[in-house]
């Protein structure tokens, strides 16, 4: 099994119409392709948790990087895991800009980060951290 966390910036931001059609997309292909994860979107930035086989994975994320949508993509971790920790999502989603109040327990600025590599390449296991705050969500 390989995971990958990625961020990137969105060229004009998604508004939620957008946004759906780029997860119904997401979904399809990723469950063609055996991949699961996570994708949150903040302001006009994406980060995203990708696993299945490495091939796959890498393959998607190549795609991702050339897609005209996006911009600066920068890996902040990837590496063999030894299960998946998204197993039952081809792509679970949250909108850190339109909360819906239901933050969890113990909410605290780390939330408010924006999702950028500044903000996480110096410490990338914080990324992990983010996406299993929504995960347990779910």
């Amino acid at each position: 099994m390989f995971s990958l966390v990625y961020v990137s910036a969105a060229v004009t931001w998604f508004n939620p119409g957008e946004l759906r059609g780029l997860l119904a997309g997401a979904r399809a292909h990723n469950a063609r392709a055996g991949i699961t994860g996570m994708l949150l979107y903040k302001d006009g930035n994406f980060m995203q948790a990708l696993e299945g086989d490495e091939g796959a994975v890498l393959s998607l994320r190549d795609r991702i990087a050339g897609d005209r949508r996006h911009r600066g993509l920068v890996t902040l971790c990837s590496g063999a895991t030894e299960a998946r920790q998204f197993s039952d999502w081809t792509m679970g989603f949250a909108d850190l800009g339109a909360p819906d109040g239901q933050w969890p327990e113990g909410y605290s600025g780390f939330l408010d980060l924006p999702l950028t590599a500044t903000a996480f390449e110096p410490a990338p296991q914080r990324c992990r951290d983010l996406l299993q705050v929504f995960r347990q969500m779910a």
